[in-house]
């Protein structure tokens, strides 16, 4: 039943019993991402030694910036600014002593006893996952990736004494079963009791409760000074270098370590050398890092090139405005094409287009960055409607690269190829006509983004085309002609799709998708209705809060109806809005949760195929994945062996990049897997292809959402907030699993091999929780219907 056949007196509530995310629930908590933390204890005595732990982490390690914690009983100011300065993530965390005065052994006032009290505090840590000490007379020389890989147990590097093992003072890695009340209680105990030994060779409490039960970590990443006496060199393969006893490198050193104390010392540098010395190293370097120690040396030197660096850094991270800011302080040579290329891309990601243009155009006079520069004037080119320019900046790309794939695009957008998402013929009255911004999907685009405009319209009746629909794409400046357009027609209608993101074609007018200008917005006189749109921040992403939050609250006051897809989504925009405006959010399942509804002549199919289609998403991969790629694949490659067993498992790509599943699996673990390429599928065979197939596993959301709404029972792959939101509004979160599931293979196969078993039965239930957001949807519909008028058709 779509808006126009509704009976009038049909509900209006737009609610649903369904069970929703718990309030205030943290992305992280969600999508079960695991939060890992540096943690060291740090007095004014040994502020020299922590100093240089963080410029030796941050040199050997470049790409890696996990929060650091620094537990500290009174640090001066000046300490925690030169701390600070260092690291971008540091947390400060005071130690109360007063705490172990019950069962203190020794002198408060030696470093080593309070630092062995810092270790009890440690375990009282209950926001992160994983933390990881390091002692601050240590110097990280090597790659750390492996102890940030581990999962399981408390690991250390072990020493013998007496005929059994203990570990080694320094380094702990710490999972969380142990970051419990219950493991502090047991700690506790043991402190009262005095049942333990508290000196400078171990960590005392800790072992009398562990006694020997501990993962033994190989002796390189926690090797001590003592080991090298004779002044012998340091071991190549040595990853942390401990300089344990009493004779610190700041303080003198100790004689016969001469070449273990000089690596000490070549991280005791100003913080300007180490800036340079940060900046001079090749490869990628971590954005936070870059940024921190970037930005002073730009300051302090005008270097174009890390400004240049820097700024790439931002727009990664969706700060298109710092990134401006940054390279709009220093001068850029005319003949520096790489600058004038990242600062164009800048400026036109914060709307200020001409000057975007001046910068690309000086750009694409070096042939080594003249593809790409031509492309980004193609696209502003588009986006204010110039197709003929645009083709033509896209054509003079191509000759510069004939592979360069954005150029290819563009021609072909801009060349009228069917599908390609350009606005369509418009053939119908526009006083029959509904106006819809939308992201229309060019070719080889994402699948579920391509169904999308198509299903939002399908809820308003069974014409789809021209005649009944005006195209507006989001994408594009929603300027006087376009407002002039949409004003002509019976109303707008914004959606579907996670609108609402802050760094796809990111603009300056909304700060999300729709590039619509305030004065645009304030001045459409037709009736707004916000249809299915999805706040699609990753965790860790954030908004450019002041012009978002601004654009969504004209927005929310313009609109007539306001319908978001997700209860998760409601929480988040709710969150942002005046009080007032609460009440006019509601919730709007996306329409290809109910396609079975909306195709008319749905017909379920009489048999399946014997398939299992997996997805996985590989856009913003580092928040998806963290440093659990590895596990991931891993896991996946167990559950890919099992689920062989009940079908073919075969991997469905939404996008180009949604193939790198099957060939990781075939490069690191010899799995091969057929590949549908769907991002080449019409809307008529993504919705077959989805409806034939016994099982869906995806990770992309509309891998989700598109075969639930053709009757497919799915488990979804979760490593954005949006994938459990959508499983608690259908009050099945049991169909989630998260991608850093320590048992992930285990439990994917465990899970999939349910819904197989009874398939008739997990068919069904999908079918009883579509039934619930078909329900909302023909509430809302009704809403509509009053809104509009009269009849859609």
């Amino acid at each position: 039943m779509t808006v126009d056949t509704l009976p009038t007196d049909a509900g209006t509530t737009g609610t649903t019993s369904a069970a929703r995310p718990p309030a205030g629930a943290s992305a992280h908590a969600l999508t079960g991402k695991r939060r890992i933390a540096f943690a060291s204890f740090v007095d004014e005595n040994y502020l020299p030694g922590f100093l240089a732990l963080l410029r030796s982490l941050a040199l050997s390690n470049p790409k890696l910036c996990e929060d650091f914690l620094v537990f500290h009983d009174g640090l001066r100011p000046s300490s925690v600014a030169r701390i600070r300065a260092l690291h971008p993530r540091v947390e400060l965390r005071r130690v109360d002593a007063a705490r172990y005065d019950s069962y203190a052994k020794g002198d408060q006032d030696n470093y080593l006893v309070r630092k062995a009290y810092f270790i009890l505090d440690v375990f009282r840590v209950r926001d992160y996952d994983t933390v990881i000490t390091l002692d601050t007379d240590m110097v990280v020389l090597g790659d750390l990736g492996e102890l940030l890989k581990l999962r399981e147990g408390l690991a250390a590097v072990p020493q013998f004494f007496y005929g059994r093992h203990k570990l080694n003072s320094g380094l702990l890695v710490i999972q969380r079963p142990y970051l419990t009340d219950a493991f502090c209680a047991r700690l506790d105990a043991t402190g009262r009791s005095g049942d333990y030994e508290l000196d400078k060779h171990d960590q005392g409490i800790l072992n009398a409760v562990l006694d020997g039960d501990f993962l033994q970590l190989d002796s390189r990443f926690n090797f001590v000074k003592r080991r090298l006496s004779g002044d012998l060199p340091v071991p190549e393969e040595t990853v942390i270098l401990h300089f344990t006893g009493r004779h610190k490198p700041w303080l003198g050193g100790e004689a016969g370590y001469g070449q273990a104390e000089e690596r000490w010392h070549a991280f005791e540098m100003s913080d300007a050398e180490f800036h340079a010395a940060y900046l001079a190293r090749s490869g990628s370097a971590h954005h936070d890092l870059l940024v921190h120690y970037g930005t002073p040396h730009v300051r302090r030197t005008g270097d174009v090139d890390t400004a240049r660096r820097v700024a790439l850094a931002h727009i990664g991270a969706g700060e298109f405005q710092e990134a401006v800011d940054i390279l709009g302080s220093v001068r850029i040579p005319v003949d520096s094409a790489w600058p004038h290329e990242v600062y164009g891309h800048a400026l036109m990601s914060v709307s200020r287009y001409a000057e975007a243009q001046a910068q690309l155009l000086l750009a694409a006079a070096a042939p080594n960055r003249a593809a790409t520069a031509f492309a980004r004037l193609a696209q502003i080119a588009w986006i204010h409607g110039d197709d003929t320019a645009a083709h033509a900046y896209a054509v003079d790309g191509l000759s510069v690269d004939p592979t360069h794939r954005a150029n290819r695009l563009m021609r072909l957008r801009t060349g009228g190829a069917a599908g390609d998402g350009a606005p369509e013929r418009r053939e119908g009255s526009p006083d029959e006509q509904l106006a819809h911004v939308a992201f229309y999907m060019p070719q080889q685009g994402n699948a579920g983004d391509k169904l999308l405009p198509e299903s939002v319209r399908l809820t308003f009746g069974p014409d789809t085309g021209p005649r009944r629909w005006h195209s507006v794409h989001a994408h594009r400046l929603f300027d006087d002609a376009a407002l002039e357009g949409v004003n002509a027609r019976r109303g707008l209608v914004i959606g579907g799709g996670g609108l609402f993101i802050p760094d796809t074609a990111p603009n300056g007018n909304s700060a999300w998708q729709w590039n619509v200008p305030d004065e645009n917005l304030n001045r459409i006189d037709v009736p707004i209705m916000v249809y299915a749109v999805g706040f699609n921040a990753f965790d860790g992403q954030s908004y450019r809060r002041e012009r978002f939050d601004s654009s969504l609250r004209q927005l929310v006051e313009r609109a007539s109806f306001f319908g978001l897809r997700n209860h998760g989504s409601i929480e988040k925009v709710r969150a942002l809005l005046p009080a007032e405006l609460h009440d006019k959010v509601r919730f709007q399942p996306c329409p290809t949760t109910v396609t079975r509804q909306l195709v008319e002549g749905w017909t379920d199919p009489a048999e399946r195929e014997e398939t299992i289609l997996v997805n996985a998403a590989y856009d913003r991969a580092g928040l998806r994945f963290g440093h659990d790629y590895a596990h991931f694949l891993a896991e996946m490659a167990k559950a890919v062996r099992a689920l062989g067993d009940h079908a073919e498992v075969q991997c469905v790509a939404h996008s180009l990049d949604d193939e790198k599943i099957a060939f990781d699996l075939r490069r690191e673990h010899g799995i091969s897997l057929p590949v549908i390429p769907m991002y080449d599928f019409g809307n008529d065979a993504i919705r077959d292809t989805y409806a034939r197939t016994k099982l869906v596993i995806g990770m992309r959301g509309h891998a989700g959402m598109i075969p639930f709404g053709c009757g497919t029972p799915i488990i979804s792959l979760i490593s954005h907030p949006k994938m459990a939101y959508f499983l608690s509004d259908i009050e099945r979160p049991e169909w989630g699993v998260s991608v850093h599931e320590k048992d992930l293979g285990a439990v994917l196969t465990e899970r999939a091999a349910g819904l197989l078993a009874d398939h008739a039965q997990s068919v069904a239930d999908v079918h009883g929780r579509q039934r619930e957001l078909w329900k909302i949807t023909e509430a809302n519909a009704a809403d509509l219907r009053v809104i509009l008028g009269s009849p859609v058709r």
